[in-house]
């Protein structure tokens, strides 16, 4: 393969890559702004919430013992 397919393929590849990170970043942002600050989405309200204590840490504060 000579320089001229070799180089033609690798900013193809590069351009293709920055196309798809470009689309999934803006359906990322389209998808958080879709409903206004304060509201919730319809399909949201429905979804039970853990509380934060669930997820990290300890649900009360640990306990120094001497």
């Amino acid at each position: 393969m000579n320089t001229l397919v070799s180089t033609f393929y690798r900013n193809l590849t590069c351009g293709l890559a920055a196309v798809l990170i470009t689309l999934a970043l803006s359906l990322t942002f389209v998808q958080s702004t879709a409903v206004a600050p304060g509201t919730r989405a319809a399909a949201e309200a429905f979804v039970p919430r853990e509380p934060l204590h669930a997820w990290f840490g300890q649900p009360e504060p640990a306990v120094l013992v001497d």
